[in-house]
């Protein structure tokens, strides 16, 4: 049996006063606790929780990246939301 994977994740990184972005990815890495984590398209199901660090996703052929203070994220084959708050060093530039 042949399982069809998505070709891109739905990317949603949320604050508690804001959508920080809001995207179509074909990658995304992430800062665990443990390392940074690179989720693709079709990504088995994980919850993990985020330290300080980058946040960077491939949208478009495009880069994009931001500082983030820690958070969750959750990751299904299709999505990836990520609950954090932006770095100190961000919100000062």
């Amino acid at each position: 049996m042949t399982q069809i994977l998505p070709a891109a994740l739905s990317l949603r990184v949320l604050t508690s006063r804001a959508l920080l972005a809001e995207a179509e990815a074909t990658e995304v890495s992430l800062p665990s606790l443990e390392g940074y984590i690179g989720i693709l398209p079709g990504h088995r199901p994980l919850l993990v929780a985020l330290g300080k660090g980058r946040i960077s996703y491939r949208s478009a052929g495009e880069e994009e990246q931001f500082e983030i203070a820690g958070g969750y994220a959750e990751v299904l084959p299709d999505r990836v939301t990520v609950f954090t708050e932006v770095s100190d060093d961000e919100q000062n530039t």
